[in-house]
């Protein structure tokens, strides 16, 4: 092992991030034979387990989430037992997050915010905001939630009405009575969209037609398309540009309760407005709308800010990786970006990466 700093905790692997990409890396180095410690570390910045899924609405219940795949060697049934479909969400995964850590012998260290990821000679450095480690490689799955993301329209900043993401939205309760313009094409859109009818007066706008896909067509998923849209993400970041949604690109499942609201006329979409006004929207033909809130349900962008001293983003914005080793520093895996970005997508990718990180002894 090459000499470092007795200031430096020296370690062969720092895991970054402890959600779904995380904890299945932590896994697949303990299988190879690493030993929490000296072997590996895996670091946090929340201050319990469950990553982002602490964060999630309360009453998103587990009958609505967008799928929670089971970790390797622990499936959430084991885990938990029969687990109520309406429980929340936020409830249910942090606790098998919890049972997964404790099943590892306890790995991860928390709450710990990681600064910066540079390169020293032979070595990473993983500055925190205390203890530094010098690793051999790093994997970072720090996911998405900590970098919500709002399109810029002219006007936002003068609205006198409610502006929040869906990372702020606590349910519908608070928007009760209101006129709410919910923008965004995703799955959280349509979960918004589904828990206001009735209690708010929404208006939904999209970039881009919705296409729902029908729940009993090819076994429950339309497997071509994802596998396109996961192909198509793949080339974006081949590319060297920032990989966009994979989630967003394979369409909406059109459930029971999604196929009644959208006979009733609830999920008529809109197209994009032109501006924002002061106390609501104004649409492409000049038509102005009034509206309380608008809640934004456009997506996160991947937390990467602590890896800038390695300066990996290509010119077109994105990070250009083989799998999941960044190309500008080998050293360097990124579990949950791009491709991987999803709770399946993430634990194959934590494999392939533990793979390759052994490979480079």
């Amino acid at each position: 092992m090459p000499r470092v700093s007795p200031a430096l905790a020296a370690v062969d692997v720092v895991v970054v991030g402890a959600g779904q990409g995380g904890l299945a890396t932590a896994h697949h180095l303990q299988r190879a034979g690493l030993a929490p410690g000296r072997g590996f570390v895996v670091l946090d910045a929340e201050d319990a387990p469950g990553g982002a899924w602490r964060h999630r609405w309360p009453t998103l219940t587990m009958a609505r989430v967008n799928g929670v795949h089971d970790l390797p060697g622990l499936s959430l049934h084991r885990a938990l037992g029969p687990v109520d479909p309406r429980a929340a969400a936020a409830e249910v995964v942090p606790a098998y997050f919890a049972a997964y850590e404790e099943l590892l012998g306890r790995p991860v260290r928390r709450p710990v915010r990681v600064r910066e990821v540079r390169a020293a000679g032979p070595r990473l450095l993983v500055a925190t905001d205390g203890t530094t480690y010098a690793a051999r490689a790093v994997v970072n799955a720090t996911g998405t939630w900590r970098r919500p993301f709002v399109p810029y329209y002219p006007g936002a900043g003068a609205f006198e009405g409610r502006q929040l993401h869906t990372a702020d939205y606590r349910g519908p309760a608070e928007l009760a009575g209101c006129r709410v313009v919910v923008v965004g094409g995703g799955v959280s859109a349509v979960q918004h969209l589904e828990e206001l009818t009735g209690v708010a007066a929404t208006t939904w706008v999209t970039r881009r037609e919705p296409e729902f896909v029908d729940p009993d067509a090819a076994g429950g998923l339309d497997v071509e398309a994802r596998r396109a849209a996961v192909a198509r993400v793949a080339e974006r970041v081949a590319a060297g540009r920032p990989p966009g949604s994979v989630v967003s690109a394979t369409g909406l499942v059109l459930t029971p309760e999604l196929a009644a609201l959208r006979a009733a006329g609830a999920l008529r979409r809109h197209p994009p407005f032109e501006r924002v006004l002061p106390r609501g929207v104004r649409w492409a033909d000049g038509a102005e709308q009034r509206a309380d809130v608008i809640l934004w349900a456009t997506g996160f962008r991947p937390v990467l800010d602590h890896l800038r001293p390695l300066h990996l983003r290509e010119p077109g914005g994105g990070i250009l990786v083989e799998g999941t080793r960044a190309v500008r520093e080998p050293r360097l895996h990124l579990v949950g970006y791009g491709p991987s970005a999803s709770t399946l997508g993430a634990s194959r990718a934590a494999r392939e990466a533990v793979r390759e990180v052994l490979a480079l002894r």
